[in-house]
């Protein structure tokens, strides 16, 4: 098992990242999804934690065969997707995500949030096991490299400014000065994936592809604060919800060949019509 603790400093406050948070997350799940692949909402509900008190469970499952490396592909059935189930507890959430088809592969997601720069050393309670095994990754989501294809010049924190609130543009050394508001988000995270030959390829290659993530949808927090700064809580939950519908849309659409009922020797070498229609992923199972 491989465990890294990313800390992600943001020129926002933790109360303002409760709405911030769902914003993001909803509008991020939606643009990286397309026809087939993505991130298909299957529960949102309200919960109860006797520790946390109320909160919300989510459950969804990721699609994304075709953006994993070839040497995974070959190991994993085409039909592949990660289900990831979440207790968003405001300012602390747990995430798990798992997958049928891997059954020694889990990851788990520690997380809370503080009005501070990343100083706490120990923001999550983690015991003295816990401490030594782990490995601390600041994340600069104005300065990290970032893949081209993730790269929008409207979210680059360098030259961005918020219109409502003044912030902005991030200079090189906006972390260790005293920005205010400036927020952190604490993420422990442990991969684990217990097969002999692949453990650590496949657990360094996951917290790549996590750390690359959390950059994106970071920065695209910030950068989208003048969209979701002056919502409430009930303005962000409708937009949820209107999101979830429409990315489900996009990751259930199944195009399906339809034969002519009719043929002839004129149309017989023709192509049959695609006509696209929805299905659910269990009328698969």
């Amino acid at each position: 098992m491989l465990t890294k603790e990313y800390r992600i400093p943001m020129p926002i406050s933790v109360s303002e990242y409760k709405i911030g948070q769902l914003y993001m997350i909803a509008k991020h799940s939606n643009e990286q999804s397309a026809e087939g692949e993505g991130v298909e909402v299957v529960a949102n509900d309200p919960h109860e934690d006797p520790q946390h008190g109320p909160g919300q469970y989510t459950e969804k499952r990721i699609y994304l065969f075709s953006r994993l490396p070839q040497w995974i592909r070959s190991l994993i059935p085409k039909i592949f997707y990660i289900t990831e189930k979440a207790w968003n507890y405001y300012p602390h959430t747990t995430t798990e995500y798992t997958c049928s088809f891997l059954p020694r592969f889990i990851i788990n997601v520690e997380t809370c949030y503080e009005d501070n720069a990343g100083t706490n050393d120990n923001a999550l309670n983690l015991n003295e096991g816990q401490l030594s095994a782990r490995e601390v990754d600041f994340i600069d989501i104005a300065y990290d490299d970032i893949s081209p294809k993730h790269y929008k010049a409207e979210e680059d924190l360098k030259t961005w400014k918020s219109e409502i609130t003044g912030r902005g543009p991030l200079a090189q050394d906006w972390m260790k000065s005293d920005f205010q508001p400036m927020m952190c988000s604490y993420k422990v995270v442990s991969v684990c994936f217990e097969v002999w030959g692949l453990q650590t390829k496949v657990e360094d290659y996951v917290h790549r592809a996590i750390r690359e993530i959390l950059l994106v949808g970071h920065r695209q927090a910030v950068a989208w604060l003048d969209q979701w700064l002056n919502m409430t809580e009930k303005d962000v939950r409708k937009y949820e919800s209107e999101m979830h519908t429409v990315t489900n849309e996009k990751v259930l659409y199944q195009p399906t060949v339809v034969a002519s009922p009719i043929s002839s020797p004129v149309d017989a070498d023709q192509p049959e019509v695609a006509t696209p229609t929805r299905r659910s992923w269990f009328s698969w199972s």
